[in-house]
């Protein structure tokens, strides 16, 4: 089985951090969430506390398939300065693991250098942060092994393609179907 994890830092955007790890886990996904903070509680950027499935200190993240970064502020740059978080990136950008990261949360790797000469999107007014990447301005965007997201309501699109790319489309349409996310897009 796929193995995800997602790190969350105080401020992180909520529908960036929890709709990946519920739609992952619905699709049959195991994905946890890795506190940054030093503690297992996390603060979101609207002031409410979470309790993660980890700390990044007591996670073993070898066997990661894929590493992801929501959104948000200041989680991101919480994210950006963490030192497990950046070596962990590296790490799994060195193996050709998957990456992904959304909203704001492209400027860590554009700070790591995992964007250079790929195609990437994000928040408006962050591909500044994105060094070396080429803006998409799209929902959503894949090139290679890294997937980045555009913003809060790109967050379903990004995480049905993250799912898509453990599961297939299959599991995808089922999952879209079951949660209503035809009937959104008028299909």
């Amino acid at each position: 089985m796929a193995k995800v994890y997602e790190f969350l830092a105080n401020g992180f955007e909520e529908v960036e951090g929890l709709a990946p790890v519920d739609i992952l886990r619905r699709g049959g996904v195991d994905i946890k969430t890795v506190s940054v903070t030093g503690s297992e509680f996390v603060e979101t950027a609207h002031g409410v506390t979470l309790k993660a499935d980890l700390k990044i200190e007591d996670a073993d993240l070898s066997d990661a398939d894929m590493l992801l970064l929501p959104g948000g502020l200041p989680g991101s740059t919480n994210l950006r300065d963490h030192e497990g978080v950046c070596a962990a990136l590296k790490a799994q950008a060195a193996k050709g693991g998957r990456i992904g990261a959304i909203c704001a949360a492209p400027l860590v790797l554009g700070h790591l250098g995992l964007l250079e000469g790929r195609y990437a999107t994000c928040y408006p007014g962050f591909e500044k942060f994105m060094t070396g990447a080429h803006y998409t301005r799209e929902l959503f965007t894949v090139d290679g092994n890294i997937i980045t997201g555009e913003g809060p309501a790109a967050t379903l699109p990004y995480s049905y393609e993250i799912l898509r790319m453990f599961k297939g489309d299959d599991t995808v349409a089922s999952l879209q179907e079951g949660m209503m996310y035809n009937h959104l897009m008028g299909k």
